[in-house]
C-alpha cells in the first residue's frame, strides 16, 4: 500500500512539470541505479515462456535492442503495449529486437505469455524472476524502457513517449523519446535525449518471509502436498524422472523442485485460469506453493516422522486404468536406432472385435516409453482407417482415455468387425533400444447412454513464414447439431507457441473454451470440461487459431531462415485441434456384457 501512495504522488508531482524540464540531455546523464548511459551491457538472464533460462547472446546479432519493463497490472503497461507492437512492426525490419521483461512478482510464465497473445506481439516476452535484469539495467518502474546499440551500450533508458500517466494522458505525445531514440541508433547518431524520466508503477522487490509464520517441515507440510500432486508421476517406475517419495529424495532436488512450483512448470499444466475451469486440472493452490517453496527456502526442515502421511500405494497392475479386460499387444519388438529421425511406423494389432464394442477407458502402454514420441490409434474397416476412425492415443504427459469420469454414460464404440491399428512416432535416445506397446480396454460397468464423438480442426495448407515470431494460422468449422463438449486437445511440433479454441453460438459473444498461452511441445494434455459446462448449440462456429515461433529465439527452431510446410516430422508443422463431444439429442440406454463390452440382448 505504502509504495502504491508513494507511486501515486510521484505520478502527481510529475504530472505538473513542463514537458521541457522532463528531458536529459546525453551531454550529462544522470546515474540511475548502478548503470550509466555508454555502459556496455555484458549479459543479461531471464527466462522464456517455456521456462528455459536464456541470455542476452540467445538474441543474435541486432542493430539494437530495446528492453520493455512490464506487469500484467500495472495499466501504463496494458496501455503501452500496443505502441510497442507497433514500434516493432516499423523497426524490427531494420536489425531492431525488441523484448518485453516482466517483472511482476506474483506473475506466472502463463500470465507472461498470455499477455504477450492478447496484444498479438510477435516478440519475446520473458520472466525476470530474480529481478537480475532490473539490477544490471538500472530501471525502477514499468513501462520503463532500456535500448542498447550494437555493441551492447546502454544508449536510451526512459519513457516510450510522453503521452500517458498513472494521473491522466494528453491526447497525443508530444514527444516520441523511444521512436526518436532507435532512428538515432539505426543512423549511427548519439542519442540526442538519452534518458527521461518515466511515470508508471515501483517495481516491487522481494520481502523477507514473516518470522511469525510456523517453518514447514518435511513430513507434516510437504510430503502431503507430493502425494496429492507429484507422486503420481514422481516414484519409481513412473513417468518422473526422479522419485518425491521420502523426505531424502525431496531434499536432494529440493532446489529444482522450489524452481519448477515457482514457475508453475510443475505439475504440467497450460490452460489459461480467465477462460474456463477443467476438472483434470492439477495446478498446485498459492497455499501449497508458498509451503513447497517456504519449505526450501528455509533448509528443508524434515519435522517429526510421526506427523508422515500414508504412503500413496502404486497401481497394483501398473495400468492407470485399473487392471484391463482385454489387453492386445505388438507380436514383436521395434528397434528404435541410436541416432536420427525415424519414419513412422504402423502396425496392425492382432485383434477382431466380432461384435460392435462398447469401452469405458483405453491405455496405450509401451514398454520403453522414454522411445515413444506419441502413438495413435484407430480402428480398422474394411474401408481402412481415417480421422473418423481414432480412438486415442498417447502422448507426452497424457493420461489415458477415462469416460468414467464424466458420469454421464459415455462409451466409445468400435464398431462389428473392426481390427485395430497404430501410427507410432519413435524418437531416438542415443544408443539403440527396443520397445514394444500394449493397449488395454475396460469395459463400461454402467449402463451407456451417450457415444464418445470427435471433431478435428486440421488445415493443411501450412506455409509459416521464415524467421516470424507469432505466425498465425486459424482453422474452423460449425456445428450440425446441439453438443456437450467433454474436451479439447492441442497437437503441434516445435515452433508451436500457443492455440486458442473459441466458439461463436448463434446470436450469442464469442466465448474462449480454451487458451493456452504457452503451448509445450513435451507436454501435450488433455483438457476435460466439468459435464455439462460447455453446451454448445447447433450452428456453432468452432474456430482454433494458433501461433507459430520460426524465429531465431525460439530455442527448439531447426532452421529459422526456412518457410515451413505440413509435415508428420517435426521440422515440418502440423495443427491439430481435437474436440470432445457428446449429442445432446442422443439416449441410448444399453447395458454392456462387462466381460465381452458387447451389448446385452
Amino acid at each position: 500500500m505504502f509504495n502504491r501512495l508513494v507511486c501515486i504522488l510521484t505520478t502527481a508531482i510529475v504530472f505538473a512539470l513542463p514537458a521541457t524540464a522532463e528531458l536529459v540531455r546525453a551531454e550529462g546523464p544522470a546515474q540511475i541505479g548502478d548503470r550509466k548511459i555508454g555502459d556496455t551491457i555484458v549479459d543479461l538472464r531471464f527466462k522464456d515462456i517455456r521456462g528455459m533460462n536464456r541470455s542476452l547472446a540467445d538474441l543474435g546479432k541486432k542493430q539494437a535492442y530495446v528492453f520493455v519493463f512490464t506487469t500484467t497490472q500495472c495499466p501504463l503497461v496494458r496501455r503501452s503495449i500496443p505502441k510497442l507492437v507497433d514500434l516493432d512492426q516499423r523497426f524490427g525490419p531494420q536489425g531492431v529486437q525488441f523484448v518485453a521483461i516482466n517483472v511482476g512478482l506474483e506473475e506466472t510464465l502463463r500470465d507472461v505469455a498470455a499477455q504477450g497473445l492478447d496484444f498479438e506481439a510477435s516478440f519475446p516476452f520473458v520472466k525476470d524472476a530474480e529481478l537480475s535484469c532490473v539490477k544490471s539495467l538500472g530501471v525502477k518502474r514499468t513501462p520503463e524502457v532500456v535500448v542498447l546499440d550494437a555493441d551492447k551500450k546502454l544508449v536510451y533508458r526512459g519513457r516510450i513517449d510522453d503521452q500517458l500517466r498513472l494521473g491522466g494522458a494528453l491526447p497525443a505525445p508530444t514527444r516520441k523519446d523511444l521512436e526518436e531514440a532507435l532512428s538515432d541508433v539505426i543512423a549511427g547518431r548519439p542519442v540526442a535525449v538519452a534518458e527521461t524520466p518515466v511515470d508508471g508503477c515501483l517495481i516491487e522487490m522481494p520481502q523477507p518471509p514473516d518470522r511469525d509464520t510456523p517453518v514447514p517441515t518435511f513430513h507434516r507440510d510437504v510430503a502431503p502436498i507430493l502425494n496429492r500432486r507429484c507422486v503420481v508421476c514422481h516414484r519409481e517406475q513412473a513417468a518422473g524422472p526422479f522419485s518425491l517419495t521420502t523426505f531424502a529424495e525431496a531434499k536432494s532436488h529440493a532446489e529444482m523442485l522450489a524452481e519448477v512450483v515457482v514457475d508453475q512448470r510443475m505439475p504440467p499444466w497450460f490452460a489459461n485460469p480467465k477462460h474456463g475451469t477443467y476438472q483434470n486440472d492439477p495446478s498446485l493452490t498459492r497455499q501449497e506453493r508458498d509451503t513447497l517453496v517456504g519449505w526450501v527456502r528455509s533448509g528443508g526442515k524434515e519435522g517429526n516422522p510421526g506427523e508422515a502421511p500414508k504412503p500413496v500405494e502404486p497401481p497394483v497392475s501398473g495400468w492407470r486404468i485399473g487392471e484391463p479386460d482385454l489387453v492386445v499387444s505388438m507380436l514383436a519388438d521395434h528397434t528404435i536406432p541410436a541416432t536420427g529421425f525415424v519414419d513412422y511406423r504402423h502396425v496392425l494389432l492382432p485383434a477382431l472385435f466380432l461384435n460392435d464394442t462398447w469401452l469405458e477407458a483405453v491405455e496405450i502402454r509401451p514398454d520403453n516409453p522414454s522411445v515413444v514420441h506419441h502413438c495413435n490409434m484407430a480402428y480398422v474397416t474394411s474401408k481402412g482407417a481415417s480421422q473418423k476412425t481414432f480412438i486415442t492415443g498417447h502422448v507426452p504427459g497424457g493420461q489415458p482415455m477415462e469416460l468414467s469420469r464424466f458420469h454421464n454414460g459415455t462409451a466409445f464404440l468400435i464398431p462389428q468387425f473392426s481390427s485395430l491399428g497404430l501410427e507410432i512416432h519413435y524418437t531416438t535416445t542415443g544408443k539403440e533400444e527396443r520397445c514394444r506397446i500394449s493397449v488395454g480396454f475396460r469395459y463400461p460397468r454402467q449402463t451407456v447412454h451417450k457415444q464418445l464423438k470427435h471433431f478435428l480442426l486440421d488445415p493443411r495448407r501450412i506455409a509459416i513464414e521464415p524467421g516470424h515470431g507469432a505466425f498465425p494460422i486459424r482453422a474452423s468449422q460449425t456445428l450440425k447439431e446441439d453438443i456437450t463438449l467433454l474436451g479439447l486437445f492441442s497437437h503441434m511440433h516445435v515452433r508451436g507457441k500457443d492455440m486458442t479454441f473459441y466458439a461463436d453460438p448463434p446470436g450469442q459473444p464469442r466465448k474462449t473454451l480454451l487458451q493456452l498461452p504457452n503451448y509445450n511441445f513435451g507436454w501435450q494434455l488433455a483438457y476435460e470440461f466439468v459435464p455439462g459446462q460447455q453446451r454448445l448449440p447447433q450452428g456453432t462456429r468452432l474456430e482454433a487459431v494458433a501461433h507459430y515461433d520460426n524465429s531465431a529465439f525460439n530455442p527448439y527452431n531447426p532452421d529459422p531462415t526456412r518457410t515451413v510446410p505440413y509435415g508428420l516430422q517435426t521440422y515440418d508443422e502440423m495443427f491439430n485441434g481435437y474436440g470432445f463431444y457428446v449429442s445432446d439429442d442422443e439416449d441410448l440406454n444399453l447395458t454392456i456384457d462387462p466381460k465381452l463390452g458387447a451389448v446385452r440382448r
